[in-house]
């Protein structure tokens, strides 16, 4: 046996022809040729003077990347960012999320950027062969970036935050060589599919050097994210407002609960096991934690306990971690940015980039969201006039009001109906669910509605762009519209595909109640951008069923909405 080995590196050596099996150089060429497609779809990130340096992936191809927080931070709004053909392409800070290490930039220059897809980090199993491709100590002055290969060496990973940001969740291990200058850029499967973001690293303190452990962000938590960074968002990760206790193999527990949180008023309380959370198990404190640090702020998951031998099964909203003024003065703060010595690039196309950037607090990138929200409401609206709809709107139902028929007028005089006409005249969604009952609080969601139809996103008030957010309820995924009015704070849900507005949400920030406006059934005219049935809900409240909303066609006004 030994012989054979040694004939076998000699043969080797001395340049003889040794034939390899075809399975294996199939193997090998495919291999090569996945990785020449995501060294086209990464990027070497540096700022406007081509200084500090750092990675990130293309995953459109209009040119948004992902990168590491850590990595644009001292950029500051702008940057430089180089691809393996060679050329340097302008960006922009698009959306942030310092908790999470995550960016969103965008790159100027074409509009068919090569991409990389994405995977799925769920169903990575350790062992399994990944790559990480970036720029590990600017060594790619080509923009050619360096590939390194090796397994997946663990999964649902911790990594402590610091200083309340920079936290890893159930995050991605591997072996494969991650050295400072890789934080940013894409860990691959086989397939060539990003299924993380790599940041970190269990470096020597002294050396700086690969240790053979490194650390990425999974992909599919930034699935949850990315619509929020898309909308040019400063993101915050979430809490459930309650902490919880037990030792590996013991069972989990509410241990200290927050009365104003969420999770108190839909019926958490002390001592309740957790069974799962996010439809996902929960075994351990680590496990739970690990997958609540995945989840963005203010999302609805279902959550199922147990409390003396009965299964309860609620749908929270989580609250977030960090004050959002903090985070804001972290992202806009006078330590960002490095464009050039008095803080602001002189470069010739400064102008011409500038245009793509708005200050605003709560956001990395105002003009994002702006840009997002007319996505959405002119996706919804279509190709309808809508300026036919500015009649009366009769709606029939079981109000819990008296009466079984009520009018909305036009958006200029408020609410109407014909019992409370005194009540709701010339007045808003705010004195209205300030001056009535919970029985009649459907009335401000529909004036909310008709105030958006008619004025439009610019002019409703304080509207914003608030993502993509699961409806539990309803199993599906929704773009969301949030905007405030005074007390009341609304979210209007429509469906991904924008045909329908499926929810209004209200909240009441005086009271923190929550009531939810449901429109369902089919419409056959083209004209109406609504559903023909609605049902309204209120927190520890009654559920009102109306029938039909119908146009009064013959009261129609010739007012012209705003879009």
């Amino acid at each position: 046996m030994w012989a054979g080995i040694v004939f076998t590196l000699t043969s080797t050596l001395f340049g003889q022809k040794i034939d390899l099996p075809s399975e294996l150089v199939t193997e090998e060429q495919d291999r090569i040729a996945v990785i020449a497609r995501a060294s086209q779809a990464t990027v070497c990130v540096f700022d406007r003077n081509g200084e500090g340096g750092g990675s990130g992936v293309l995953v459109s191809p209009e040119g948004f990347a992902l990168t590491n927080f850590h990595v644009v931070q001292p950029c500051g709004k702008f940057m430089k960012c180089g691809l393996n053909d060679g050329r340097l392409y302008d960006a922009v800070v698009v959306g942030v999320d310092p908790t999470g290490d995550v960016a969103l930039i965008k790159l100027f220059g074409r509009d068919d950027f090569p991409v990389a897809p994405w995977g799925d980090s769920d169903q990575v199993v350790v062992g399994e062969p990944c790559f990480a491709v970036g720029n590990p100590f600017l060594l790619a002055h080509d923009f050619q970036p360096t590939v390194t290969w090796g397994i997946v060496s663990g999964i649902n990973r911790y990594q402590y935050p610091d200083g309340g940001i920079l936290e890893y969740a159930d995050s991605i291990q591997t072996d494969a060589a991650i050295n400072p200058g890789n934080s940013g850029g894409p860990l691959f499967n086989r397939a060539g599919e990003v299924i993380g973001i790599n940041g970190r690293g269990s470096f020597e303190k002294r050396g700086r050097v690969n240790v053979g452990v490194g650390y990425a962000v999974s992909i599919n938590q930034i699935k949850r994210f990315y619509s929020l960074l898309k909308g040019g968002r400063i993101v915050d990760h979430a809490t459930l407002g309650a902490t919880v206790r037990g030792r590996a193999g013991d069972e989990v527990r509410v241990s200290n609960l927050l009365e104003t949180s969420d999770a108190y008023r839909q019926g958490l309380r002390f001592d309740d096991r957790l069974v799962k959370f996010a439809e996902r198990e929960v075994s351990s404190t680590n496990q739970f934690k690990n997958i609540l640090g995945t989840y963005p702020r203010e999302f609805r998951v279902p959550l199922e306990v147990e409390r003396d031998g009965e299964l309860i099964r609620m749908i929270v909203e989580l609250a977030g971690v960090n004050d959002p003024q903090v985070l804001d003065d972290l992202v806009h703060g006078d330590a960002t940015p490095r464009d050039s010595e008095n803080g602001e690039s002189t470069d010739d196309d400064m102008d011409e980039l500038a245009r793509f950037f708005e200050r605003r607090i709560g956001f990395a990138n105002y003009f994002f969201n702006r840009r997002e929200r007319e996505r959405v409401w002119s996706g919804f609206v279509g190709a309808r006039d809508v300026t036919q709809l500015a009649g009366k709107w009769q709606i029939d139902g079981n109000s819990g009001l008296g009466g079984s028929q009520f009018l909305l007028d036009d958006a200029k005089s408020g609410l109407k109906t014909p019992t409370m006409i005194e009540l709701f005249e010339d007045r808003g969604a705010q004195t209205a669910l300030e001056s009535s009952g919970p029985e009649s609080r459907w009335l401000a969601g529909m004036h909310l509605i008709r105030r958006l139809i008619f004025r439009g996103p610019e002019r409703f008030g304080d509207l914003t762009y608030g993502g993509v957010f699961p409806l539990p309820e309803r199993k599906m995924n929704c773009e969301v519209l949030t905007g405030t009015l005074g007390s009341v704070s609304v979210r209007f849900y429509f469906s991904q595909n924008l045909a329908r507005l499926e929810c209004v949400e209200i909240d009441d920030l005086s009271e923190r109640r929550t009531s939810r406006l449901w429109l369902s059934g089919e419409r056959t005219d083209q004209l109406w951008p609504l559903s023909s049935e609605m049902e309204f809900e209120i927190e520890n409240g009654p559920r009102q069923r109306f029938n039909q909303i119908l146009l009064d066609v013959a009261n129609q006004k010739q007012e012209t909405p705003q879009r």
